[in-house]
């Protein structure tokens, strides 16, 4: 494979920025979802090759409840939002006031809040790369699957991986939560087709030197 884009410091700079505001946006939207206050931190932005990827999440075996859209517009891609099975539990208990529901079971209820969680956020940074790049950025229907972790990114990797071994890692931390007293640690991943990274930064008048 080949590292189609020249990374440097000012572009992570740029996607640590863009995922900040992201961040801010979901944690606004999360807070009108469960009627209470929400804090959300991005510790790490970077860009990983997939092997890296899928290691930061506990190896391609490893179990994730995840959110998968896919992105298209003036640029295309895949995003996937994992977080562990328990988790996604707490959280989409914590959504609909119901300690018994379990995502991991595939409770259908607990199963609709967690895939409207994985919309907001999905949609929160996407947004956010298309107001800070003014680029036109659609996302798709999202889907729910819990399964491991290489199973699920076949999917976004299939149709890039032969150009390109880089994704774009937002860690996501949920925490001060009104009313509950544990954070919730997920990861973002997004899989732009490779042109798309040139776009971007073209876009925000950022070039490599």
């Amino acid at each position: 494979m080949n590292d189609y884009f020249n990374f440097e410091q000012i572009h992570l700079d740029v996607l640590k920025e863009i995922g900040n505001i992201g961040a801010g946006n979901a944690a606004t939207s999360l807070s009108h979802l469960i009627n209470r206050s929400v804090s959300m931190d991005v510790p790490v932005v970077n860009v990983v090759t997939f092997d890296e990827m899928m290691m930061e999440i506990g190896g391609k075996d490893e179990v994730q409840a995840t959110v998968f859209v896919q992105a298209n517009g003036d640029i295309s891609g895949n995003m996937f939002f994992m977080i562990p099975p328990n988790e996604a539990d707490l959280f989409a208990q914590l959504m609909i006031g119901d300690p018994s529901e379990k995502v991991s079971e595939g409770d259908e209820i607990a199963t609709s809040a967690f895939l409207e969680l994985g919309n907001i956020l999905t949609g929160s940074y996407l947004r956010a790369f298309s107001d800070f790049t003014q680029l036109d950025i659609n996302q798709s229907v999202p889907h729910v699957a819990i399964d491991m972790v290489g199973a699920m990114l076949t999917q976004g990797l299939l149709e890039i991986s032969t150009v390109s071994d880089q994704a774009i890692m937002i860690e996501t931390i949920l925490h001060d939560i009104e009313g509950f007293d544990q954070a919730i640690k997920g990861h973002f991943f997004l899989l732009p087709n490779p042109d798309a990274y040139a776009t971007i930064f073209q876009a925000l008048g950022v070039h490599s030197s």
